[in-house]
């Protein structure tokens, strides 16, 4: 595992802009999202990650809640394939299969918008509004071994706060995850 130094998009700033291609064989554009749609959830993602696997129904969930209202939800995996063969452009197809994604899931080959956003684990979340600025980035919540616990839904309360035009009450969180793997 190579530790890399990341860029970092601090909150209150405008997220970086990509055109990334995704699973579904089309290129994504952050841009275009922010013309359709009130907010934009980037989730840092991998194929092989434990806390993915255990967040995947709550992401899900979290697209289908809000969706309606003008949101969506993006994954991006940032993760070195040449270094792990889990997360390969052809794995990623197989793992939304799997798991009946209803999100887009693109892949960050060249790991610079991964980097350019400040990615460190997986997963990672990255609110986003429809000027482009990031409103909250950390953890989904802070239950992620057991998606019945009562705890804090860091994700989900700044998505409604945003949409209520509500100030974010916690608008970073340290994320919980796997720490992502960066190329050489």
């Amino acid at each position: 595992m190579n530790i890399l130094e990341t860029i970092d998009t601090p909150i209150g700033s405008y997220a970086p802009d990509f055109e990334l291609p995704g699973i579904d064989g089309q290129v994504h554009h952050l841009r275009r999202y922010l013309e359709k749609f009130r907010a934009v959830g980037v989730i840092s993602m991998c194929n092989h990650c434990p806390y993915v696997e255990w967040y995947i129904d709550r992401l899900k969930k979290i697209q289908a809640k809000f969706a309606p209202k003008g949101f969506t939800l993006i994954g991006m995996n940032g993760s070195d394939g040449n270094h792990e063969t889990r997360t390969s452009f052809e794995n990623m197809k197989a793992f939304a299969e799997r798991h009946n994604l209803n999100f887009p899931y693109l892949w960050d080959s060249t790991q610079d918008v991964t980097q350019s956003f400040g990615a460190t684990k997986t997963p990672m979340a990255f609110l986003i509004d429809a000027n482009g600025i990031v409103r909250y980035k950390g953890k989904i919540d802070n239950h992620p071994q057991d998606a019945s616990a009562v705890g804090e839904e860091y994700l989900r309360t700044a998505i409604a706060s945003l949409f209520l035009g509500q100030p974010i009450d916690v608008p970073q969180t340290e994320p919980v995850g796997t720490t992502l793997i960066w190329r050489n």
